[in-house]
Formats: C-alpha cells, structure tokens, sequence
C-alpha cells in the first residue's frame, strides 16, 4: 500500500464517480469493495483504490502468481503509472521526487 499526494487543485478530476471511471478507462473493469475501487489488469491481480482526502489517495497492487511474459509485466506496469498520473495529477518521477522529500525528512 502507498499513499500519493494528490496534486493542488486535481481532486475536481476524480471526486464523485471520475475516479471509477478513470479506472474503467484504463484498466477495463472496476468493482466497489469496502469503500475502495477494486481492478485487474494484465499481471496486476487487484489494483485497489482509496481516497483518503482532497490531497490524498492510497493505492495497493497485487500480482498474479505464475509466470508472466517482459511484454506483458511491461504493459501492466505503463498502465498502472498512466492510471496513477491520471488520478495524482503526478507523473512517476514527480511521484518518486515527492516520495524521496517525504523519506529524508522522516514522514515515510
């Protein structure tokens, strides 16, 4: 599980039913459980998704077991980074930026 920061402003993109239907978008399936949005995708056996506030949002991944191809662990990895940056208003390396500030100044 990771929480994200939301980026300034970017919650009108995803409140209410966006986000579900960001994920249908993506991933081509979604499923409310527990409060949270629930998909798979390719070698992601669930990507769940919660948010936790107008800055935040948390996400968790599990994989399938078994043997996966480059290709499609390739393909299953861009998509959860192009949902992530749709949903965060982030990119991966603003994503990763955020996240190494947080760890040096001991919030992670």
């Amino acid at each position: 599980m990771v929480e994200y920061d939301i980026k300034k402003g970017w919650f009108k993109n995803i409140e209410g039913d966006l986000l579900e239907k960001m994920m249908a978008e993506v991933f081509g399936n979604v499923a409310r459980k527990d409060g949270a949005l629930v998909s798979s995708y390719g070698v992601l056996e669930s990507v769940t998704v919660r948010v936790i506030g107008k800055d935040k949002l948390e996400l968790s991944t599990a994989n399938r077991a078994g043997g996966a191809s480059d290709e499609e662990i390739l393909d299953s990895k861009r998509r959860l980074n192009a949902f992530a940056e749709r949903a965060t208003g982030f990119d991966a390396k603003a994503r990763m930026k955020r996240a190494q500030a947080k760890a040096k100044s001991g919030e992670l």
